[in-house]
């Protein structure tokens, strides 16, 4: 993404996508946490061999959110941080969330005879050398010489390998699968059986052309490949054909235990299983961890000026412009959307979706980050403590338990060399991460790393801030669900607190920590949270302040809480606004104070100062909207206004005696289109039958085909719907023009006249 935004921040989704899909599992909702130094520098100022910080943000977020929103994914929460090491090279990471029926996984190991299936994209020469490409320090000339290594998205053919590995009867015959990521044929393939066969030549390419060695390692996107019995070959092809995919047999797996590749009649590789398992020579390094430093947040000026550089900092002000470039919610699961409160604008702390099923469900999902750049650039081992503990009190802020919670660790650093120090940083960060933990009793099944993040080398060295990123997930019910912004006015704020920290009052102890999470997590369980934040870069202030905007209620605090309190980091601590009649029992380990009241008047109080919310709200969405803009020039107050609620129990139900037919109703999915899901479900849940039709445009005769088809769906149907997608908003590259082709051809042209002319039938299209 430093080299090609857009291209690197689109397959950065993709990838993520097919990691779960590998293991039949359906993406529903993805959260996007980037890196970047500050977009506000001027472009006069950008180090030299280096594109423009605003250049790569912005870029980089249209390319995640092209994808994003052509394949038909929720991204729940989006986030941007912003350090001044982040311009040795960006940070583009997140992460997905996917679900599939337990019966749906075979997990079985391959037998001689068995045959491997090729499925999606084709094989052109873009993203050779793309995985190692993406793990190597930069320099000068990076940007002039990498380009070709970044790959090609295609989310359009994603959504189709989508389509398939939903289907159970599919995914019931793969035995082992494995998506084409980092090192293309050698490794996707290479890995799904001790011995293999591999016909290169059979390999579909995009061009003519490719030689042995770049159809064998050449990470082209979106491919997949599976393995299946030789007796259900006919049969997973088939089914294949159905989604529109091309699928190609391309090897079989052997009895003896050797990895053979053969290309236009020779035999170009032929390893051993044995060697290529040895996980090459011994490695050893000495490491030394440097001592830490502590770092606090530096707050000058009076209350109001601390408060107003506060709601503008980078990190803190509103993301509203760049979250708003992505769709949140697509597939009509979202719970809570990713600015909350009539006026949408608290940011969510946490992404919550129910699961996809077909039908109703009341089970949902969260998904929540943590990490603070500028204490782990001090500290690396109480840095990812705090990371690990951030993440999990947003999950319980939002409603959900650490008995079902897991993580997985994103973790960035400099290039490490063979130099002790570097090594000390990455090892210090794990060690904290394992302690809390250990700690928490919550486990990490998984991670990604990258220690490439160094620009140039010498005195002219730039490296990223030592970065472990937490995401924590979590299952529970939707009717435990919290949000953070205030729900109503004269409501107590109370303050839950572990009441042990360290010297530095920055980590919470273990057993005081697990006190509070568990009294938040009962007290969310009784109903007696109304709305619940927990503080994290920008302390206390921010924690309120935020949970102020979305209804707009300000807060009044008494002389509990002081001026001070407000602008100290407080990790693992919350904010509780409290139903009516509720009282906290005295709870070992937990400090619990009354610290003041939410209010009619959009203000946020002490005892001896008052801000204007309004103010502070401006300066909050201010802050980087010259980057991310998201407000008209006619925006006003009345813009942010309380929407007016319409109270619908008032109205009468409609009657009707006699009995209503159960329209019929065809959806047809052209290449770049989604919502088909959802739409089907709305129509369903309406009573009527909804038909998903799959539009095949492999060849001219599957075309002509699919033509006749869908032209006697129409004539059997009452309602025709074009559902929503990359079709909608992305001409020229679009498939709008094939769309209306397809709907001139003169057998559909004849249906549909006849059904809008002669049978009342409706055609609709989002």
């Amino acid at each position: 993404t430093e080299i090609e935004p857009f291209g690197g921040a689109a397959t950065c989704i993709g990838g993520a996508i097919r990691d779960p899909l590998s293991g039949r599992s359906y993406v529903y909702g993805a959260m996007r946490v980037t890196g970047a130094a500050d977009p506000l520098t001027p472009i006069s100022e950008t180090i030299e061999g280096k594109l423009p910080q605003r250049k790569i943000v912005t870029t980089a977020a249209a390319g995640y959110s092209s994808y994003g929103n052509q394949i038909g994914l929720a991204t729940g929460i989006v986030d941007e941080l912003y350090h001044p090491g982040y311009a040795a090279k960006r940070m583009e990471i997140g992460a997905v969330i996917a679900a599939t029926p337990a019966d749906c996984v075979r997990r079985e190991t391959p037998l001689p005879g068995d045959v491997v299936i090729l499925l999606g994209g084709a094989t052109g020469r873009d993203g050779c050398g793309g995985a190692t490409g993406s793990s190597k320090s930069h320099n000068t000339q990076s940007l002039e010489t990498c380009g070709a290594e970044v790959q090609k998205g295609n989310a359009p053919e994603e959504r189709k390998l989508q389509r398939l590995f939903r289907n159970p009867s599919a995914c019931r015959m793969i035995k082992r699968c494995n998506d084409f990521g980092a090192g293309g044929v050698s490794v996707a393939i290479g890995e799904l059986a001790d011995g293999l066969d591999i016909d290169l030549d059979a390999v579909p390419k995009k061009y003519e052309g490719l030689d042995g060695t770049e159809l064998a390692i050449s990470e082209s996107q979106e491919r997949m490949a599976v393995v299946v019995a030789t007796e259900d070959v006919a049969a997973f092809l088939a089914l294949a054909d159905s989604e529109n995919l091309s699928a190609t047999p391309v090897a079989r797996v052997t009895a003896e235990p050797r990895l053979v590749m053969n290309w236009q009649g020779s035999r170009i590789v032929d390893v051993s299983r044995e060697f290529l398992s040895s996980n090459g020579a011994p490695k050893h390094i000495t490491i030394e961890t440097e001592s830490p430093e502590e770092w606090a947040r530096r707050v000058s000026g009076s209350f109001r000026e601390a408060y107003l550089a506060l709601a503008s900092d980078l990190n803190v002000c509103s993301k509203q412009g760049l979250s708003e470039r992505f769709d949140s919610t697509i597939g009509a699961g979202t719970v809570l959307m990713p600015f909350g409160g009539e006026r949408q604008l608290t940011p969510a702390q946490a992404m919550v979706a129910k699961f996809p099923v077909d039908g109703e469900t009341n089970t949902a999902s969260a998904m929540a980050w943590g990490f603070n750049p500028f204490i782990m650039e001090k500290d690396q081992f109480k840095g990812a403590y705090i990371s690990v503990v951030e993440s999990v009190a947003r999950l319980v802020a939002a409603g959900f338990t650490r008995d079902a919670a897991y993580l997985s660790f994103q973790e960035y650093f400099e290039r490490l060399r063979d130099v002790p120090e570097p090594w000390g940083k990455p090892m210090a960060a794990v060690l904290g991460a394992l302690e809390a933990q250990i700690d928490l009793g919550i486990g990490a099944i998984g991670g990604k790393d990258s220690m490439s993040g160094s620009f140039e080398e010498g005195d002219t060295e730039i490296n990223v801030p030592p970065t472990l990123i937490s995401f924590a997930v979590s299952t529970g019910k939707v009717d435990r669900v919290t949000s953070p912004e205030f729900k109503g006015t004269g409501h107590k704020v109370v303050r839950i607190v572990p009441n042990a920290y360290d010297a530095a009052g920055l980590v919470p102890a273990a057993d005081s920590l697990n006190a509070t999470f568990a009294l938040v997590e009962k007290l969310i369980g009784d109903g007696s949270v109304l709305a619940a934040a927990t503080p994290g870069y920008g302390c206390s202030a921010e924690a309120l302040f935020k949970m102020c905007l979305g209804n707009k209620i300000g807060v009044v605090l008494n002389d509990v809480l002081s001026v001070d309190e407000l602008f100290k980091l407080a990790y693992g601590s919350f904010f509780i606004e409290l139903a009516d009649g509720v009282e906290i029992p005295a709870t070992d380990g937990v400090l619990i104070e009354h610290v003041g009241e939410t209010s009619e008047a959009y203000v946020f109080g002490t005892l001896d100062e008052t801000l204007d919310m309004a103010e502070l709200q401006e300066a909050w969405e201010h802050g980087i909207e010259g980057v991310f803009p998201y407000r008209s020039a006619a925006d006003d107050a009345a813009a942010h206004a309380k929407v007016e609620k319409v109270n619908f129990t008032e109205a009468k139900p409609l009657a009707f005696a006699g009995s209503i037919a159960r329209p019929h109703v065809v959806i047809p999915v052209f290449p770049g289109t989604n919502c088909e899901y959802d739409t089907a479900h709305a129509f369903e849940r309406a009573g009527a039958e909804a038909e998903v039709f799959v539009i095949n445009n492999l060849t001219p005769s599957k075309v002509a085909e699919s033509t006749a088809a869908l032209a006697e769906a129409i004539l059997r149907s009452q309602i025709v719907m074009l559902p929503g997608g990359f079709s909608g908003g992305d001409e020229p590259d679009g498939s709008a023009k094939f769309i209306t082709a397809f709907f001139r051809a003169p057998q559909v042209t004849e249906a549909v006249r006849d059904l809008l002319q002669n049978r009342d039938g409706l055609m609709l299209g989002i």
